[in-house]
């Protein structure tokens, strides 16, 4: 069942991997490619994980055991649904946020990068001694 309150798609990302159970890709009504970002050692860690893992995916936690952060998983083993958000893709990963989170973030351009250190989360690079960290800025 599709949330009438969530941020509908422009149109479809058939280039998005899609691990939605709801089958589709949604980015926010007029949201441009560039809303997600990433720095070189971010990018840098998306190839050694991808290398590891295979095909990626993240997700803008909301909360919960590791406050808002950014999370990494192989592709398709977090389960997306109606609202979750497509914002965009770093180096081919797809890159989500919850619909109801996306209302509070929708002026801010998000920037992953990595830090050294351990978060308290499932995310892929932790075990590295790394972590992913989002970044912001008010969009133009």
């Amino acid at each position: 069942m599709t949330n009438p309150e969530a941020p509908r798609p422009e149109s479809s990302r058939s280039d998005a991997a899609n691990p939605s159970p709801a089958g589709e890709n949604k980015t926010p009504e007029g949201a441009a490619p560039e809303r997600v970002s990433a720095t070189p050692a971010a990018l840098e860690l998306i190839a050694r994980l991808r290398a590891k893992h295979g095909d990626l995916m993240f997700h803008q936690s909301g909360g919960c055991c590791d406050g808002s952060a950014p999370m990494c998983y192989p592709a398709g083993d977090l389960l997306l649904d109606d609202n979750d958000i497509l914002l965009g893709e770093l180096d081919g990963c797809p890159f989500y946020m919850a619909a109801f989170q996306y209302k509070y973030w929708e002026h801010t351009h998000l920037i992953l990068d990595v830090v050294k250190g351990r978060g308290s989360s499932f995310s892929l690079e932790i075990p590295l001694g790394l972590r992913f960290v989002t970044r912001s800025r008010l969009m133009d």
